[in-house]
């Protein structure tokens, strides 16, 4: 896809910095900024390596002072926001931005100057390729200052003696090394300038929105200096490692199709990783890995709806193989480190994604090993697992619960306080648990293996499910039972979205018509009636206040799948679910280009905000407009 914003957008800040965009390179690095050119995030930046695929990101690229110059015109290709001043102001003399999914381009002019310069990203490596054109009638001087540093993309740093370790300057290459990781600059064609010291002082708009530590310094190793003839192009080439430094990357076809199925398909792309250790689905950029959860609700519009049956087995296999008393890790981890399980839901998702994977394609073998993984997660919930988890002899639903820890999808925790804790018996949680004992029934169907005690558990949940859940006089399920909790939430959509879903039709028709009124958006559902003591409107402020916020009426986008596949699976209004959906083209364009954030504020005008590219916002909106509303 391509994105593409004119002259007067570029040159309005309140416009060019809030626009972001990001190239990943399919190993868990990536490249990403503003179309401003001022990084406006700690994770911005030109090259950000991921040093232990899929994770361990470093910045290793800022960015590159840039300037071109003929006689008297001086024409910065660059901008960076210091305390108070923004220099040099390049984005001032921007013409145009476009970003696709392999590159972006800025088109600067002033005068008879007018340069190209366009960023490249790799697949399968930490490399990049920036190329500045000349498209003036007349020779330029191209003068590039590159910005490094060695940190990890969630820290900031700051001027250190020692640093970098070392720097060698080859013909035509130069290295700049700190501990085991290198910055290789390949730049064949230009005269390099031993000028070297420390930038000071970056400032970074949105961390400091975020309430965190907003600047850091960089670090010059050296200038590159070029005559660009009019047409004529130079390529600076980036990269962790050396090795034929000046070899072309590896391009891909840009998809230029306006459709919103297209769209969907290009952004989900994004978020998958492949290495040579295993596949994996990132829960958002920049800052997210690989999360249990997010992996599993995420998994269907990814990877099945793009046909990826078998990366979806390889996954589903990776996460089977950690199982811990009967619960998946809440984060998928290499050797060496502790996985934490922290979370009710991810294991019973996983079950849920197990069933969609084999119901998009039979596979016995893949079948009969998730069977053998799911008996094990039924055994462990009836006879009690981690955080109070178990199962309810009396009714058959799922308790879960203990003092200070979080354990569903409204996680957010302030120090020691959990804002939305739902413990006893959520509405979604059950669902989901009745909807695993009926996927370990379906299976076991399959492959002739004995499921009658399973059954049985299943039946006694479904018969109390309606008794629990349902609030007459409200019109809508109950968040929690056992404490009761009425609030109104949209996790009751959730339980009415499964394959095996328990709700009574009836009941789930006039919920619906409470969620729309009360919840829907055009942007997703909030998470909490506006009208329900607590409701906060807007997602602002330092992250206690985000957090106080993130699901207390903040509207989070992957909610719209559950509700469109509800809404089409009780009333049959295929119409007002593509309808709905439909607003999804203008979220992939808000902030992240070429994806949907994370969260919207609960008020209009329903701003973005949280993580600019969210995988599930992308997964969930991608399955149900392929799956359940046929779009293109």
């Amino acid at each position: 896809m391509t994105y593409r914003l004119d002259e007067s957008q570029c040159r309005n800040l309140e416009i060019s910095t809030r626009k972001e965009w990001v190239l990943p390179n399919g190993i868990g690095g990536y490249a990403m900024g503003t179309v401003s050119g001022i990084n406006t995030r700690r994770y911005h930046g030109h090259l950000i390596a991921a040093t232990h695929p899929p994770t361990g990101r470093m910045l290793l690229l800022g960015g590159v002072d840039a300037t071109a110059s003929f006689g008297g015109t001086r024409l910065p290709l660059s901008s960076n926001q210091y305390p108070g001043v923004i220099y040099p102001d390049g984005f001032a003399y921007l013409k145009s931005f476009e970003a696709t999914d392999h590159d972006v381009t800025w088109r600067y002019a002033q005068g008879s100057v007018s340069i190209e310069k366009q960023l490249v990203v790799e697949r399968a490596r930490n490399a990049i390729k920036i190329r500045y054109t000349n498209k003036g009638k007349k020779a330029v001087e191209l003068a590039l200052r590159p910005l490094v540093c060695h940190r990890d993309h969630h820290s900031d740093f700051s001027e250190r003696g020692g640093y970098p370790q070392s720097i060698e300057f080859g013909e035509d290459i130069t290295i700049v090394t700190e501990g085991e990781t290198s910055i290789v600059f390949g730049h064949t064609g230009a005269k390099r300038i031993p000028v070297h010291g420390w930038y000071y002082r970056f400032e970074h708009a949105r961390e400091t929105d975020r309430g965190l530590h907003p600047r850091d310094d960089l670090y010059c190793p050296c200038e590159f200096k070029v005559d660009l003839q009019a047409g004529q192009t130079f390529t600076l080439l980036v990269s962790d490692q050396e090795g034929e430094p000046d070899a072309e990357l590896a391009e891909e076809t840009v998809n230029t199709s306006a459709s919103l199925k297209a769209a969907l398909e290009s952004a989900a792309a994004k978020f998958v990783v492949e290495t040579n250790r295993r596949s994996s689905i990132l829960a958002g950029y920049p800052w997210f890995t690989d999360w249990g959860r997010d992996t599993m609700i995420s998994l269907p519009g990814i990877l099945l709806a793009s046909g990826r049956y078998q990366t979806a087995r390889e996954l589903l296999t990776a996460y089977a193989s950690q199982i811990r008393r009967g619960l998946i890790p809440n984060r998928f981890v290499e050797r060496g480190e502790e996985p934490d399980y922290n979370t009710v839901d991810a294991t019973l998702w996983f079950a849920n994604a197990i069933y969609r994977t084999l119901d998009a394609e039979w596979n016995e073998e893949f079948a009969r090993r998730m069977f053998s993984a799911l008996e094990d997660v039924v055994e462990w919930h009836r006879k009690g697992t981690d955080f109070g988890i178990h199962v309810d002899p009396a009714d058959g639903l799922l308790c879960q619960g203990e003092h200070g820890v979080q354990l569903t999808w409204m996680d957010a925790k302030i120090g020691d306080w959990v804002v939305t804790p739902r413990h006893g018996k959520p509405v979604e949680i059950n669902a989901l648990w009745i909807n695993l004992l009926r996927v370990v029934e379906w299976i076991g169907g399959k492959i002739e293996a004995n499921t009658d005690e399973v059954v049985k558990l299943a039946e006694l949940g479904e018969r109390n499910f309606e008794s629990k859940f349902w609030h007459e006089h409200r019109g809508h399920y109950l968040d929690t039972c056992d404490p009761n909790d009425a609030s109104l939430r949209p996790n009751q959509v959730l339980a009415m979205s499964l394959p095996f879903s328990p709700v009574n039709p009836e009941h789930a028709k006039r919920a619906l018509e409470v969620v729309r009124k009360e919840l829907l958006t055009p942007v997703g559902l909030r998470t909490l009636g506006p009208d329900e003591p607590g409701y906060k409107g807007r997602f602002e402020g330092p992250l206690p206040e985000l957090d106080a916020a993130y699901h207390q009426g903040t509207v989070w986008p992957w909610l719209l799948g559950p509700f469109v596949t509800s809404l089409v699976k009780f009333t049959g209004d295929v119409a007002e679910g593509r309808r709905i959906v439909k607003e999804a083209r203008e979220m992939l364009s808000e902030c992240g280009l070429g994806g949907i954030s994370e969260v919207y504020d609960g008020d209009a005008p329903h701003r973005p905000n949280g993580c600019p590219w969210q995988a599930w916002s992308v997964a969930e909106i991608r399955r149900v407009w392929v799956e359940e509303l046929g779009g293109d």
